[in-house]
């Protein structure tokens, strides 16, 4: 029947008035139509790695997917043998004791992750403490849970930390979570002892918990770090980590959390009413990838990326940008020139003359708007295609 007969108008939820399309999400349909005309785009935007998982990563998975009940609902907690290898790679790698009873939540990632913890800890129109440049959907999940956002500032000159000065300045009155994410991406700064040391009593002291957001520490850095090697920091942190960077698992979704026992409560009383648990085969193979060995780690996630951060050094130097030589993690941070209008400028231009997808960086805040990130997520090979266009062009 034709629509004319009826008043049918419905109208979007609005709280989607606060929240864009995830520019990534655009920007890439964008890049799609480029290779779709045939312009062969050389993407260094996404921090998604191109490296398979370990060999015991995949046999576990098609030899647990074989078993006849293996393809059954799972428990939302995560399965026993998953949590206990989350805790034996916390205990291994960082020192830090968990119960993998109590103290451990698996989950499909870090955005999920900020959903349920959100979700858990804090009402609409409670304050949430968002880093400036930081990852987009600290703000974006805020905005449509409906919390109130006050961005501190992440400097240079600070070393990317956070000015806990600048902090103690602030009326914090009814902030209850402050999202934190060392190694820090975008701009690489490593994490601190002294910070996560600060950021504990900060929490203590004003009554809010931190979120640390963890899963860089494996990259191009020897110095792995966590918020729950701090004592008492379990009562007022949670840390996400994430098998996506470290162990190249970004399509299987799966990462965790780790905090208190009532905390880990809380969260699960929200995450068992919007999902199941994980397939059982997947859950089993990233508990072997836990198991990985100190000798792949090197491999994987230290001398790939050593030899494509080389190249992408090239493309900064190249594009006339400066940079830290001591950051980690799977991209470069690196400052435009003087010379340069704007960022976005910039990168359109080496996306359209030079065919190569480069991240600008106020997408992560306004700290950003002169910086670009280059991703090391592709093959060196791509990455040497990609630096020897952009020097035909500047």
């Amino acid at each position: 029947m034709e629509d004319k007969l009826y008043n049918f108008r419905i109208q979007p939820a609005e709280r989607l008035s606060s929240v864009q399309e995830y520019y990534f999400s655009v920007k890439l349909k964008e890049v799609a139509r480029m290779n779709a005309e045939g312009k062969d785009i050389i993407s260094l935007a996404i921090g998604s790695p191109d490296m398979p998982p370990s060999p015991q990563t995949i046999e576990t998975l098609c030899e647990e997917a074989r078993h006849a009940d293996a393809h059954g609902y799972q428990p939302t907690t995560g399965i026993p043998e998953l949590r206990r290898a989350m805790a034996d790679f916390y205990k291994r790698w960082y020192d830090v004791d968990l119960d993998p009873a109590c103290e451990i939540q698996p989950l499909i990632g870090s955005k999920e992750g900020i959903l349920h913890v959100t979700l858990a800890l804090a009402n609409p129109g409670d304050r949430v403490l968002v880093p400036n440049p930081g990852y987009p959907t600290y703000t974006s999940l805020s905005k449509i849970l409906g919390q109130q956002i006050t961005y501190y500032d992440l400097l240079s000159e600070n070393g990317w930390q956070p000015d806990f000065k600048a902090l103690e300045e602030m009326d914090l009155t009814g902030v209850k979570i402050m999202w934190t994410n060392y190694p820090n991406m975008p701009t690489g700064a490593n994490a601190r002892r002294e910070t996560y040391e600060k950021l504990v009593d900060f929490a203590l002291r004003h009554n809010l918990v931190i979120v640390n957001d963890n899963p860089y520490s494996f990259i191009l850095n020897h110095e792995r770090l966590s918020i729950l090697q701090v004592p008492g920091a379990k009562r007022c942190c949670v840390e996400f980590n994430s098998m996506s960077k470290s162990h190249n698992m970004p399509g299987w979704r799966v990462g965790m959390l780790a905090t208190n026992a009532e905390f880990v409560k809380w969260i699960l009383k929200v995450k068992s009413n919007i999902d199941s648990g994980t397939f059982r085969p997947m859950q089993l193979a990233a508990a072997a990838a836990y198991r990985n060995d100190a000798q792949w780690h090197e491999e994987a996630n230290i001398h790939v990326y050593a030899e494509r951060r080389a190249l992408a050094e090239e493309i900064m130097y190249t594009l006339g940008c400066t940079f830290d030589p001591t950051q980690v993690g799977m991209f470069l941070w690196g400052r435009i020139p003087e010379s340069c209008d704007n960022v976005e400028q910039l990168t359109e231009k080496i996306l359209h003359e030079a065919r190569v997808f480069i991240t600008p960086g106020f997408i992560f805040g306004s700290n950003g708007s002169r910086y670009i990130r280059i991703s090391l997520c592709a093959k060196k090979e791509k990455i040497a295609e990609a630096l020897e266009r952009i020097r035909k062009v500047f």
